[in-house]
């Protein structure tokens, strides 16, 4: 498996994974207490979608490219078309965090990578309060957790390139759990093998997680991408969020020829 962010920026698993984490963020905007977003696997921030990894698969352009006509009134999907439409450099998760954040609010976006670090250095430079840093994201994380504010969401995204990493991101998982209970987790993962995924989500209600809502997408058509399905699953969701996601998914879907299933593992509204 393996899944290098450069070549896939601004496929449709992109979309809907950035908007997720869009709506998340809108929703802890909502209460005047701070928050944090800690991202393990940070990436460089942005990505050129005219680059030479982008042009070799070409999956933006059936991903956020299809985007360009769509107006919403929905908060969040108007938040995240906002950051991503006709911009050729598109933001990863770190940079559509830093940009929601507020002056109480932080970000800390971790990269294992140093030439990826260093650019995702460059990124956040503008933000005050977000922190790039350069180390290894899953045992950044407990020393991390829990956070001052009491408040916040761990995106776990790692690049899948080891045969162990869903046993890795489930590990990860539990031991944020242990030390960040009331927190909003979400991992993100392709969907080569159900088998896998399947797994991880087991993992995931093992700990004992109150509230898990899955979400599975997959390209509807035939395709010759190296990604046609991914999946997400988020711990502890803002009240809300199923129901805003389930909308938004229903004006995203039709343009992007994908199909999702949003459906409660744990708990529910």
């Amino acid at each position: 498996m393996n899944y290098r962010h450069a070549f896939h920026a601004g496929n449709f698993a992109d979309v809907v994974k950035h908007l997720a984490l869009v709506s998340v963020l809108l929703q802890l905007r909502r209460k005047e207490s701070p928050f944090v977003v800690i991202d393990t696997h940070a990436g460089r921030g942005a990505y050129d979608l005219d680059g030479e990894e982008a042009r070799r698969t070409g999956e933006a352009a059936t991903g956020v490219a299809k985007l360009t006509g769509l107006r919403s009134e929905r908060p969040s999907l108007a938040a995240y078309l906002e950051n991503v439409r006709e911009n050729r450099h598109y933001p990863g998760s770190p940079l559509l965090a830093a940009r929601l954040l507020r002056p109480q609010d932080r970000l800390v976006a971790i990269e294992k990578q140093p030439g990826e670090a260093a650019v995702l250095a460059e990124v956040l430079r503008p933000f005050p309060n977000a922190r790039a840093e350069h180390g290894d994201g899953y045992s950044r994380l407990a020393k991390l957790l829990p956070p001052p504010e009491r408040r916040g969401v761990v995106l776990i995204d790692p690049p899948y390139e080891d045969a162990g990493e869903f046993a890795a991101v489930g590990q990860a998982f539990a031991a944020a759990l242990r030390r960040f209970a009331i927190g909003i987790t979400l991992l993100w993962f392709p969907l080569k093998s159900r088998a896998a995924a399947d797994a991880l989500c087991g993992e995931v209600l093992a700990t004992g997680a109150g509230k898990v809502l899955r979400l599975d997408l997959a390209r509807a058509a035939a395709s010759e991408e190296r990604l046609t399905a991914a999946g997400l699953i988020v711990v502890n969701p803002p009240y809300g969020f199923a129901v805003d996601m389930r909308a938004a998914l229903d004006e995203l879907l039709p343009l992007l020829g994908a199909k999702a299933r949003i459906e409660w593992v744990a708990g529910g509204e």
